[in-house]
């Protein structure tokens, strides 16, 4: 049958062995045949080739004393944990794709492709590239928002997740089903299962969730598919695309230098790897070692390397972008630039940009996407919960998640100003809690929740977040250092907290915390450091002593020091209490997931 009909014709889902039937969304004369063929293969192999994987599902997370009973994580179904499973078996260390390695066999992809008749297909697409140190996940927020406010079907690929896998392939604007999911993910992991071997092993992780994505965009056939790159961009998954309609870089800088390189030089030669002969290339502004590298390769491969202004916040006639933050006018510049390019490559801007269109001014519909774009977990203020289901006897108090997945130098630095800037809006700061706030103003207490991967230097990324807060006159009356919950090889899995947490392993978070103590110590102004030793922490996590505010604490588990935060809210109610939720997407998924259960 043709690859086109097998991409959209799957009514036969295996779940564990389980087999689920739907209604084909075309009838096809051939497809009987092959399909009753392709059900007695699968009869006679022992449950489809899945390697055995114990289950790891989300745990419950009983915590004593806590207000409000929080329950833990939601158990998502037994079909949905056993594609998680096999997803985390794929999951490996990764090392530097370069020539020594051949790109770390990325020729392997190409392979993929064929297996799961793709190869052709994905020819088809018109897609969106997008690489970039920080930004590239904004940009193509904007850009998906942009053309599907301008009437296209739209499939966009975004990583990392910050809840559920499921976030990194929208359709429409939408999170893909479960259902979708799942029928899309055993199609393509059991055909892979059966085609290769140890010549031949299984993608790696970021590898099958790319090639998932691809057969995602294809089936449901999207009118465009924006790219965001995993990492890099020469010898990304994402990169087997060899015909996109526009590709982008966004700002350049220092991450991942493990892989990528340690000069911005090297870092700009991977990024630029995803320009394509014929291929229109847009960046924007960058610091001149990366840019001179990026115009070199666009120069190699004859083609203009253009820089997107950042957006005139004045084209958007009154409207706010969607995404908050003045770095976001940077990201937003880039993706016009490319949706603008994307729509004259393909014929279709006929009807969005007219000849009454002026120059200076942008289509609704593209002012309609810039205002209406998201994307969890960047700049985004989240009220907790629990207090909304208490009395309004809070007052002007509360507690509100400010999280920003900052985690490089520079975006610590945007992640500072915009902090700064939306703690500030019609404010007043206080200088200590136990203060009662002015006639005309209501109190505010700033707090920093962190914690960043041990690949990272702290250093690098919280001296110049202190300087900027400071610089802005935000001073944290408490910095509070926690380890993640999320299990880093275990997609879906999440760490329960020691019973005893006395025993929990704080030796980063407990380096951090010093880094933390030499830098404030040296800026006037902040208060006195206090550093507790595991067992000192663990026992005012658990008692939650909000007597005094010491400016620095190390607790066990994030769930301690939700709660902490919780009733220090409940007992300080005259004073909002704001806290900054930064240094890690993945405690920025981690705190979601669990205030939303």
């Amino acid at each position: 049958m043709p690859a086109a009909a097998a991409a959209s014709l799957n009514p036969l889902r295996w779940y564990g062995g389980i087999e689920r039937f739907r209604t084909p969304r075309r009838a096809n004369p051939s497809y009987s045949a092959s399909f009753l063929h392709h059900f007695v293969r699968r009869l006679s192999q022992p449950i489809l080739h899945l390697k055995p994987q114990r289950a790891v599902s989300p745990i419950v997370l009983p915590l004593e004393g806590m207000a409000g009973g929080e329950a833990g994580f939601p158990v998502p179904s037994t079909a949905y944990e056993e594609a998680l499973n096999c997803l985390s078996s794929l999951i490996t260390r990764r090392t530097r794709a370069d020539g020594s390695n051949k790109g770390d066999n990325f020729d392997l992809m190409f392979e993929y492709l064929k297996i799961l008749e793709l190869d052709e297909p994905i020819t088809h697409l018109k897609v969106i590239h997008v690489a970039g140190t920080k930004g590239k996940g904004s940009t193509c927020a904007f850009t998906e928002s942009i053309l599907r406010r301008c009437g296209f079907r739209t499939g966009l690929f975004t990583s990392p997740h910050l809840i559920d896998i499921r976030e990194r392939f929208r359709l429409d604007g939408m999170d893909i089903s479960e259902d979708k999911f799942l029928s899309y993910f055993w199609w393509c992991y059991n055909r892979l299962q059966e085609k290769t071997d140890d010549d031949m092993p299984m993608p790696n992780y970021f590898r099958f969730l790319s090639l998932l994505a691809f057969k995602i965009f294809v089936a449901e056939q999207v009118h465009v598919a924006i790219l965001e790159v995993g990492l890099g961009g020469k010898f990304d998954a994402t990169n087997v695309v060899r015909t996109p309609i526009v590709c982008g870089i966004s700002s350049l800088g220092y991450d991942h230098m493990e892989i990528l390189g340690n000069t911005l030089g090297e870092i700009a030669g991977e990024k630029a790897g995803i320009f394509k002969q014929g291929v229109p290339a847009y960046t924007v502004t960058q610091p001149e070692e990366a840019m001179s590298v990026l115009k070199a390769k666009a120069s190699q491969l004859g083609i203009s390397l253009q820089v997107a202004s950042p957006l005139d916040q004045g084209l958007l006639n009154g409207q706010k972008l969607g995404l908050d933050g003045e770095h976001q006018y940077i990201n937003a510049g880039l993706a016009v630039a490319m949706s603008h390019t994307w729509l004259q490559k393909t014929g279709d801007a006929e009807g969005i940009f007219s000849e009454n269109t002026k120059q200076s001014s942008l289509p609704e519909q593209f002012i309609r996407g810039l205002a209406s774009a998201s994307l969890q977990g960047r700049a985004q203020i989240v009220p907790d919960p629990h207090f909304d289901m208490q009395s309004s006897s809070h007052g002007s108090g509360g507690l509100f998640f400010y999280l920003d997945g900052a985690h490089s130098p520079e975006s610590m630095v945007e992640c500072a100003r915009w902090f700064s800037h939306a703690v500030k809006e019609n404010a007043c700061l206080v200088n200590l809690p136990e203060e009662q706030p002015n006639n005309d103003c209501s109190a505010r207490v700033q707090i920093l929740l962190f914690n960043c991967m041990p690949v990272r230097d702290p250093e690098m990324l919280l001296q110049p977040f202190i300087n900027t807060c400071s610089d802005h006159g935000v001073l944290f009356h408490r910095a509070i250092f926690v380890p993640n919950q999320s299990v880093f090889n275990k997609v879906g899995s999440y760490a329960t907290p020691q019973s005893d947490p006395k025993q929990v392993d704080l030796s980063w978070q407990l380096t951090i915390q010093r880094i933390w103590r030499n830098i404030i110590n040296g800026k006037r102004g902040l208060a006195d450091d206090s550093v507790y030793s595991i067992d000192e922490a663990c026992e005012k996590g658990e008692r939650s002593n909000t007597t005094g505010l010491e400016n620095s604490t190390v607790l066990p588990s994030l769930p301690s020091a939700i709660k902490w935060l919780r009733e220090y809210a409940k007992r300080n109610q005259s004073i909002r209490v704001q806290v900054l939720v930064t240094g890690s997407l993945h405690l920025i998924g981690d705190l979601l997931r669990f205030i939303q259960t």
